[in-house]
C-alpha cells in the first residue's frame, strides 16, 4: 500500500477476477464427502499469483526457509454476509438501513469457536506455530516444508520485476473436513505487499514552504508579469483553501457533523498531531476541539519504520485529521494507526474499527496499483468491508494520484483498495472558490507542467509534461457492481474486454495541489529545530477526508430526521446520479483551457537557492477525461447544493 498525497508512485504485477458476491474459497469437493474421503481438499482460490508462471519458475524454495502467514476465516455464512451487506446498503431493498451491531454481526457471520479450533489444530498438525488469533484470522510461522504440508502445494522461487520471490507453484488448499472455514491465506508469497510513500512535496519531517505570490481565493491575484497561457494572463495558485472555503464549495450550510464519528487509518502516528490540529484550527477559523473529540487507537509497537519511512506518514495523518475537522468541525475523529505500511497491519487497523464499531465513516488515504494486489489480499479486505457494511460503516478510499498509471508503471490500471466493489472510491478535482467563498467551477484533476524560460518571456515546452492527476479507470479484477449498472457507460465498463467491470472513482472532491488545502504541521527546520508551519498540499489524500467530512454532515442531517447511519454509500450515491445535488465536473468548465502560475523555492524552504516558476495546466489527466455525466476522473461528480440533505430519512 502507499499513501495518496500529492503525487505517488507504485510498482508492478498481478490480477484475477473477483465477482462481487463470490468469496475467495472455491469448494473443490463437497464438504459432505469429507467424511467418506478423509484426504479430500478444498482449493483456496487466488493463492497462486499470476506472476508465478512456469517461465518465471526458478526452482523449489529451500525447505528450511521461514514463512509468516495468515489464514483468514470465512466465518459462519460468507455468502449470507455478502447478500446482507448488499441489502442493508441498497435504498431499493426492504432491509435498507437495518444494520447489525458489531456483536450481532460477529454472532451471525463471524467464525465460530469450533472453526477456529479446527483450523488451529490443522495448522499445528502440519508443523506450523500459531503466533496469534483474531476474529478474522489465525497467524502462523514455520518453515517451507511445514507450509507445503499444510497447504498442499510446493513453494517455488519465481522471477518478478527483476527480482526473485517465493510463491505457491499451484493453488493452495485446505482439508475438506474444515467445511469451508478458510476464506483465504496470505503470506505464502513474499513479494512486497506494503504502502509506498512518495509525495510531490518533500517528506513532512523536513520543512516545506510555498514561495508565493499567492491568490487568497481563485483568481484574486493575476500573474501580470508572467507570460500568457492559452491566450490569457493566468492567476497565481491559491495559498491553500481553508475549511470555510471548502464548506461553502460543497454546500455544508449550518451543519457541523455533530453526533457523527469519523475514523481515519494510516500507518504510524504523528507525535505532534494534537497540538498541530489545535493550532491549525485556531489560526484558520475552525472550531476548537472539544475534550476527547480527537482520539487515537495505536498499536503496542511499530515495525518496518525505516523501510516504510515512518516520519513521512506523519503529514498524512495531519492532512486527514485537519481536513475532516475543517469540513465537519463538530464530528468526533478517531485515528487508528497501523504498526507499519504492510497490508496485514493496515488490515488490522480496519478490523479494529469494524470489531469495535469505532466510527460510521472511515477515511483512507493510501493505496497501491491493482497489479500489486493478490486475490487473497482482495478477499481479506472485502470481508472487512462487507462486515462494515452490515454494521452501517462506510469506507472511503482515495483513487490514486498517478492518473491512469501509464506514466508510472507502463500499464493502464486502477488503484487498490479503491477498486473494491464494497468501498467508495474518491477521485479528484481542481477547485475554483471565488470571492466571498462562492463556488465557481471544478475540472478533473490532472496537471501538465512547463517551466519559465531563462529570459522570462515564455513557457518552455508549453503546456509541458503530465505530472500527476486523479486515479481512475476500469478494474481488471472486479466485476461491475449492481449500483453502477445503467450509470457507467459501457465504453468504460468494457474497456478491458467484453465483460463489464468495476469502474472508479464513484465521487470526487478537491485534490489538485495547485488548488489545494492549507495544512499545519510541526516540521524540522534547517537548523534542526522543530516548529509548527503551514503549507499547501493536495492529492486524492485530500479528497478522501473532504468527502468523509461531507458525509458526516449528510449523516447529521439524516439523524436529525430520525434516520440512521449512511453506511456503505455507493448505492445511494448512484441513485442520485444526474440530479442537481452533484456538480457535474468537466475538464473545460469555462469553455477554454485553464492554468495557474506557481512559484516554488528551489530548496523547498527559502529563496537562498533561487525560485522555480512554472505554469500548471488544469484538467489534463493522462488518458482520463472529465466529461458530462459519469467519468473516470470524478465519478458521478462532486457534492453540490442540497447534497448533504439528500439522503433519505
Amino acid at each position: 500500500m502507499r499513501s495518496n498525497r500529492a503525487a505517488v508512485r507504485a510498482g508492478v504485477s498481478m490480477a484475477a477476477t473477483l465477482p462481487l458476491l463470490a468469496g475467495a474459497l472455491a469448494l473443490g469437493i463437497p464438504a459432505a464427502q469429507a467424511a467418506t474421503n478423509p484426504g479430500a481438499r478444498d482449493a483456496i482460490q487466488g493463492t497462486k499469483p499470476l506472476w508465478a508462471t512456469a517461465k518465471a519458475d526458478q526452482g523449489a524454495a529451500q525447505d528450511s526457509s521461514k514463512i509468516s502467514a495468515r489464514v483468514y476465516l470465512a466465518g459462519r455464512d460468507a455468502a449470507g454476509l455478502a447478500a446482507y451487506a448488499k441489502a442493508v446498503s441498497d435504498p431499493q431493498s426492504a432491509s435498507y438501513g437495518k444494520y447489525l451491531t458489531a456483536r450481532q454481526a460477529q454472532q451471525r457471520f463471524g467464525a465460530t469457536g469450533q472453526q477456529v479450533a479446527e483450523v488451529t489444530s490443522w495448522l499445528k498438525s502440519a508443523g506450523l506455530t500459531i503466533t496469534g488469533t483474531s476474529r478474522h484470522y489465525v497467524s502462523v510461522t514455520g518453515d517451507v516444508a511445514a507450509a507445503e504440508k499444510a497447504f498442499g502445494t510446493q513453494l517455488h522461487n519465481f522471477r518478478k520485476g527483476g527480482k526473485t520471490y517465493r510463491a505457491p507453484e499451484a493453488t493452495a488448499s485446505a482439508p475438506a473436513s474444515l467445511n469451508g472455514a478458510v476464506l483465504t491465506v496470505t503470506g505464502l508469497d513474499n513479494a512486497p505487499h506494503k504502502a509506498e510513500h512518495d509525495d510531490e512535496l518533500p517528506p513532512p519531517d523536513a520543512v516545506f514552504h510555498n514561495a508565493g505570490p499567492f491568490s487568497s481565493y481563485y483568481g484574486s491575484k493575476t500573474a501580470d508579469s508572467l507570460p500568457e497561457a492559452y491566450g490569457t494572463k493566468i492567476p497565481y495558485a491559491v495559498k491553500g483553501y481553508t475549511g470555510e472555503q471548502l464548506r461553502a464549495a460543497y454546500g455544508a450550510g449550518t451543519l457541523s457533523g455533530k453526533g457523527v464519528k469519523v475514523a481515519i487509518t494510516d500507518a504510524y502516528a504523528s507525535p505532534t498531531i494534537a497540538s498541530d490540529a489545535a493550532t491549525y484550527a485556531s489560526r484558520n477559523g475552525d472550531a476548537a476541539y472539544r475534550s476527547g473529540q480527537l482520539t487515537q487507537v495505536l498499536p503496542g509497537q511499530y515495525t518496518h519504520t525505516e523501510e516504510c519511512g515512518a516520519a513521512g506518514w506523519y503529514g498524512e495523518e495531519t492532512l486527514d485529521v485537519e481536513a475532516v475537522h475543517a469540513v465537519a468541525p463538530a464530528a468526533d475523529i478517531t485515528y487508528v494507526g497501523a504498526s507499519s505500511c504492510y497490508d496485514d497491519d493496515l488490515l488490522d487497523s480496519l478490523g479494529k474499527i469494524v470489531d469495535g464499531h469505532l466510527a460510521d465513516i472511515v477515511s483512507n488515504s493510501w493505496g497501491d496499483i491493482e497489479a500489486n494486489q493478490t486475490p487473497s489480499l482482495a478477499a481479506a479486505y472485502d470481508q472487512i468491508f462487507k462486515l462494515g457494511a452490515v454494521e452501517g460503516i462506510g469506507f472511503y478510499f482515495s483513487s490514486g494520484d498517478n492518473g491512469d498509471e501509464v506514466a508510472n508503471t507502463g500499464t493502464k490500471q486502477v488503484d487498490v483498495p479503491a477498486n473494491s466493489a464494497w468501498v467508495t472510491a474518491v477521485g479528484g478535482t481542481s477547485l475554483a472558490v471565488g470571492k466571498g467563498d462562492t463556488y465557481q467551477w471544478e475540472t478533473g484533476w490532472g496537471t501538465e507542467k512547463a517551466m519559465l524560460s531563462a529570459d522570462g518571456k515564455s513557457w518552455t515546452d508549453f503546456p509541458g509534461a503530465f505530472t500527476s492527476g486523479a486515479g481512475g479507470g476500469t478494474s481488471r479484477t472486479v466485476h461491475q457492481p449492481f449500483y453502477q449498472r445503467g450509470v457507467v457507460p459501457d465504453s468504460l465498463a468494457e474497456a478491458n474486454g467484453s465483460a463489464r467491470m468495476r469502474t472508479v472513482p464513484d465521487i470526487a472532491a478537491v485534490a489538485d495541489p495547485n488548488t489545494g488545502f492549507l495544512v499545519g504541521q510541526t516540521q524540522t527546520f534547517p537548523d534542526g529545530s522543530l516548529k509548527y508551519d503551514e503549507y499547501r498540499i493536495g492529492g486524492t489524500s485530500l479528497a478522501a477526508p473532504v468527502i468523509a467530512g461531507v458525509q458526516a454532515l449528510a449523516q447529521q442531517a439524516r439523524q436529525a430526521h430520525g434516520g440512521g447511519p449512511i453506511g456503505f454509500a455507493n448505492p445511494a450515491i448512484y441513485a442520485r446520479y444526474g440530479s442537481p445535488v452533484y456538480h457535474d465536473v468537466t475538464d473545460r468548465p469555462t469553455g477554454r483551457d485553464l492554468a495557474v502560475a506557481r512559484v516554488d523555492f528551489a530548496n523547498s524552504f527559502d529563496a537562498a537557492d533561487g525560485l522555480l516558476t512554472s505554469v500548471r495546466s488544469l484538467g489534463k489527466d493522462s488518458s482520463l477525461t472529465a466529461v458530462r455525466g459519469y467519468d473516470d476522473v470524478t465519478g458521478v461528480g462532486t457534492p453540490g447544493p442540497g447534497y448533504v440533505y439528500s439522503y433519505g430519512y
